[in-house]
């Protein structure tokens, strides 16, 4: 089974602290990301780039719309994503576990996907 490990923090927060932290979380992201392929439930990643660059498409009154920034205001951004196979949820909880933003107050949503279907 497929699970979405998406991480969140407040980017504010990110830039406010020291540039040494960042890049110790940074390393133990790239190292994090090294356990997962030798443990076989890698799939794929991916670091987002600010939310200030982001757009948000929307149809309202049978126009498209698009607009700055990200749909939902909140807290925390989507700042990246996992991409793991595991034999349960419980095997997926326990690598977002090991996320290295969390100590710093980040928070990893673990969603299973959809099984895909014939087309």
């Amino acid at each position: 089974m497929q699970f979405m490990l998406m991480c969140y923090f407040d980017e504010d927060r990110w830039q406010a602290l020291p540039e040494g932290q960042r890049a110790q979380i940074m390393e133990q992201y790239g190292e994090l990301t090294q356990s997962i392929v030798r443990s076989g439930h890698f799939r794929a990643k991916a670091k987002l780039q600010p939310t200030s660059t982001a757009r948000t498409v929307r149809a309202c009154a049978g126009e498209t719309l698009v607009l700055d920034g990200p749909f939902a205001e909140t807290r925390e951004q989507l700042g990246g994503i996992f991409l793991v196979e595991c034999g349960a949820l419980d095997e997926a909880l326990a690598i977002a576990a090991r996320f290295p933003t969390l100590p710093a107050g980040g928070v990893v949503e673990v969603r299973p996907l959809e099984r895909a279907t014939g087309s």
